[in-house]
């Protein structure tokens, strides 16, 4: 298959019309020079735009790994996983992170995949243990570098990039301008391309500031979120322990709120983020982790209940709304006395919330969990006719559906949640009983 044809399969399997003129560019880039550098803000598309150029470099023929992304978090690996996946392209892709089961893990490198995905010191221990061989690794991509960098990861990285002695091409990738090329990579002549410091904002945002004044600030933003009304919306904060009081304290005023950060186990992680993503969780207070590298929906807002100390970070934030040309705000809570760092270079226009508001309808979706997923031999037409034939479900009672290797997640319209559990207590899909309840 022509180069071409690979592409324009691969967008026709992810429901893409064309590439914006970022990924256009990166294509050419990519495709034509071997040491690339891409700078381009979260939201951009930056995935795609490394992922496309990969597809005419992979062998059918060779049966080894063959290109090698190292990422700094599972979230990010797990992204980038599904994007390849969604794509179609034939070949196999294998996704290592810390907190997966190594077992798992070294039983699919067994039948190697042209594509491994990592966190730094996951990729390293699999190295260690020989459970892959680099000989055949033509094609690095470091995916926000300089992330993994600012997590501590620079030795493992070295000693991985050290020990890739045949790579042919290298593409480093961030959202961040000004970020140090570090010298493990051993750029000579890089082709880069910025499309940061020439556009420091989306287009289609909008900064705006709520102004507490002598209000408890929790108490406002509960006040913002119910202006706002029922779109899906991240609280972003500093610190964990600010995360969840915001968290519980949404919730005792009734506004279900989940919360994320590093310390979560990662199956909290997962399963918070499939809530989001499913709609039957509106709020999400987060600290930066959220602001990059996570498959979360499109939103109109975004909330900085607590400012970050660096602009980058800020961008970062900014970045999970007003992404692709569409539209968004960012709205900034502070109290009076609080200054405004001096990375705001104007005062954003002030947002008067009037005295009252009413709070947010809850999400009207539930969470259902299946002990069941790939492995399984389950599929989300199977989950569709055994909700839809069993459980007494119209099809529009059902949202998101999210099938894992050993697990699956769907989102039921709640007032339908309680006799649809009812109806298929004793039933069998594909002629197995699987625990299926409210996802916790």
């Amino acid at each position: 298959m022509s180069e071409q044809n690979f592409i324009s399969s691969s967008l026709k399997a992810l429901g893409i019309e064309a590439l914006n003129s970022m990924q256009i560019q990166a294509l050419e880039a990519i495709s034509e020079n071997p040491e690339i550098r891409l700078l381009s803000p979260t939201g951009s598309g930056k995935t795609l735009a490394f992922l496309l150029p990969l597809l005419p470099l992979l062998n059918p023929e060779v049966d080894q790994v063959q290109c090698m992304i190292i990422v700094p978090s599972r979230e990010l690996a797990l992204q980038i996983e599904q994007v390849w996946r969604n794509m179609q392209t034939g070949y196999k892709v294998t996704c290592c992170y810390g907190g997966h089961d190594m077992q798992t893990e070294i039983r699919s490198l067994s039948q190697p995949p042209a594509l491994l995905i990592g966190t730094p010191g996951r990729i390293l221990d699999h190295m260690h243990r020989q459970t892959f061989s680099t000989r055949s690794i033509l094609t690095l991509v470091l995916d926000e570098f300089d992330k993994s960098l600012e997590m501590g990861f620079q030795d493992e990285m070295t000693e991985i990039v050290r020990n890739l002695r045949n790579v042919k091409k290298k593409i480093l990738v961030s959202a961040t301008a000004g970020a140090k090329v570090p010298s493990f990579v051993g750029f000579k002549r890089p082709i880069e391309l910025d499309y940061i410091t020439s556009k420091s904002a989306p287009d289609g945002l909008t900064i705006m500031q709520v102004v507490a004044g002598t209000d408890d600030k929790m108490d406002v933003l509960v006040r913002l979120i119910s202006f706002l009304g029922d779109e899906a919306t991240l609280i972003f904060c500093n610190q964990r322990d600010t995360v969840e009081e915001i968290s519980q304290m949404l919730g005792s005023k009734g506004i279900a709120c989940g919360f994320f950060h590093g310390k979560l186990e990662q199956e909290e992680r997962e399963r918070m983020l499939i809530r989001f993503r499913n709609g039957s969780l509106r709020f999400l207070a987060a600290t930066d982790l959220a602001a990059r590298g996570l498959d979360i929906p499109q939103m109109k807002h975004v909330i900085h209940y607590e400012l970050p100390m660096r602009a980058d970070e800020f961008t970062h934030r900014n970045g999970r709304t007003a992404r692709m040309q569409s539209e968004g705000t960012a709205y900034v809570l502070r109290q009076a006395h609080e200054p405004l760092p001096e990375y705001f270079s104007a005062q954003p226009q002030i947002l008067r919330l009037p005295a009252r508001v009413t709070k947010p309808e809850s999400a009207g979706w539930t969470t259902i969990y299946i002990s069941g997923g790939k492995k399984n031999k389950l599929n989300k037409m199977d989950i569709v006719g055994f909700l839809i034939q069993k459980g007494k479900l119209e099809k529009q009672d059902l949202g998101l559906i999210e099938v894992k290797d050993t697990v699956s997640f769907v989102a039921v319209r709640t007032s339908k949640v309680e006799g649809m559990l009812v109806e298929i207590e004793d039933q069998k899909m594909k002629g197995k009983r699987f625990k299926i309840e409210v996802a916790r």
